[in-house]
């Protein structure tokens, strides 16, 4: 606009000029018009360069000044609500608010931590806090869960990943912030709340609910026909040193012939990305594990895999489903991508973004969202998630009572099996021994003896699980039988050294 003003005047001043002064130049010799034309082609770039460098900082002014005005406008509306609201009001409660608004504005993950929440999140990342027991979002104004906890409030009340959360104790939930939710959800021991749930296309629930002080085991380990079970529930700073516990008591137990490994991640929110890189390190050799990338080119970082498998290459299957986020997704993808794990469930829940906690000094911290990451493919699962190799929906196996069927040794005549001649001589052997032949399970059950056999039910009535189980069955069954027969059905034999 400045340049096309110059451009006018100047054509203005030249037109109220004699045409004949405007034309009576003379003539200059060659010689003397470049030096001349060079003098005036640097005196140019340097005025065009003075003006562009201008132009830049009047715009940089120009920002600051659209800031202080806007900083300016806050100061007139927290002055005007301060004194003319209906009712009195916090000053500092009304900044914390317009600043936890500012971040919310973001994402659904970036928020403001007060100093009670701050702790509570320090408290929460160590393995132990207080409330329900559950991971939340905010979604289209109520609060979405992630998923619940195992073995906590919310588990044993029946709430499930996906769960809107519309009520609590009567109170809406729309016009609130996620903290204020969770602040609401929060309280002490022994005292009840109701939430009202929205589930997919059903009547809403009204869930009563009693506090608790949650206490998370992340790692749970148990064994099957010498296939391993383990579940991390949430990634938080004992789950990596959970998680070799864990392996090292299941080698004991089958003293050291543990043929695979079933890692249950489902209804897993994630927690410290720390953890998840060093949970993935323990099953790959080598190469990345997962990348970051913020706004900045230098902000990106590759984590990679470092030697040693603690499974030593032994067949995995990881079951994932809706309630997987996060640091779970992270683990599922690189075991994916490096071909580690056969992935089994339903889809991840998609949430791609990393948070980073920044300390705001005695005032509480920040949670921004600050950068994506990436699985070792280069692929991001924001809102997109993983997607199993096998997709296998969530289901119970129900016995069927089928009507008793004649077999061949109910006919008669029946030729007897002389297999089982042999084993009656051998029972009769050791029942005329005098030996106490009692087995361990006559034993009376202890408390953790119960648990591991409600375990074990849970276990039998969970079809993924199951499908998991019977899929490392199968490949063992394989590889035990290529052992013996080569690749064309031949027979091999053992050479000794």
């Amino acid at each position: 606009m400045k340049n096309n003003t110059i451009k006018q005047n100047i054509s203005r001043h030249l037109a109220h000029k004699p045409l004949a002064k405007r034309h009576e130049t003379k003539k200059i010799p060659k010689w003397k018009i470049s030096p001349i034309l060079a003098w005036l082609a640097v005196i140019t770039l340097v005025g065009g360069f003075s003006y562009c460098v201008q132009s830049l900082r009047a715009e940089d002014q120009s920002d600051h000044d659209e800031i202080f005005r806007q900083l300016s406008l806050f100061g007139d509306v927290l002055e005007l609500v301060s004194e003319d609201y209906v009712e009195t009001v916090d000053e500092k409660e009304l900044i914390q608010a317009a600043i936890n608004g500012m971040l919310l504005s973001l994402d659904p993950h970036s928020s403001y931590l007060n100093a009670d929440n701050f702790r509570d999140v320090q408290v929460q990342t160590k393995g132990e806090f207080g409330g329900l027991g559950i991971e939340v979002t905010m979604e289209n104004g109520l609060v979405k869960v992630v998923s619940p906890i195992d073995d906590t409030p919310a588990h044993r009340a029946g709430i499930k990943p996906g769960d809107l959360i519309t009520h609590l104790d009567d109170e809406p939930i729309l016009g609130m912030t996620l903290s204020e939710a969770v602040d609401k959800m929060r309280g002490e021991v022994d005292t009840d709340i109701i939430l009202t749930i929205r589930r997919g296309d059903e009547y809403p629930l009204e869930i009563p609910i009693t506090r608790d002080v949650i206490r998370i085991q992340s790692v749970r380990s148990n064994l099957e026909d010498e296939i391993g079970y383990i579940r991390i529930t949430t990634f938080n700073e004992q789950a990596y040193e959970g998680l070799k516990d864990a392996i090292k008591d299941l080698e004991q137990q089958t003293d050291g012939k543990l043929k695979g490994l079933v890692l249950d991640l489902r209804n897993n929110p994630g927690g410290l990305l720390e953890q998840a890189v060093n949970i993935s390190d323990a099953f790959l050799e080598r190469g990345e594990i997962v990348s970051t990338r913020g706004r900045r080119k230098d902000d990106a970082q590759r984590f990679n895999a470092r030697d040693g498998d603690l499974m030593n290459g032994l067949p995995m299957v990881v079951l994932i489903n809706g309630g997987s986020a996060s640091a779970s997704e992270i683990v599922a993808g690189a075991l994916q991508d490096h071909r580690r794990a056969i992935i089994m469930g339903m889809p991840s829940f998609g949430k791609g973004s990393v948070q980073t906690i920044v300390p705001m000094g005695p005032q509480g911290a920040i949670r921004l969202t600050t950068a994506r990451y990436y699985t070792p493919s280069g692929q991001s699962i924001q809102a997109t998630g993983i997607t199993p190799d096998i997709t296998v929906e969530e289901a119970r196996i129900e016995k069927i009572e089928s009507a008793s069927r004649q077999k061949e040794a109910d006919l008669r005549g029946a030729l007897e099996n002389e297999n089982n001649e042999n084993e009656n001589n051998e029972n009769e052997t050791s029942e005329n021994s005098g030996q106490d032949t009692r087995s361990s399970n006559d034993d009376p059950p202890t408390d953790q003896t119960s648990q591991m056999q409600e375990e074990q039910e849970r276990q039998e009535a969970d079809y993924q699980l199951s499908r998991a189980f019977d899929l490392l069955r199968g490949i063992i069954l394989l590889e035990e039988r290529a052992q013996i027969i080569g690749p064309f059905g031949a027979k091999t034999t053992k050479q000794g050294g």
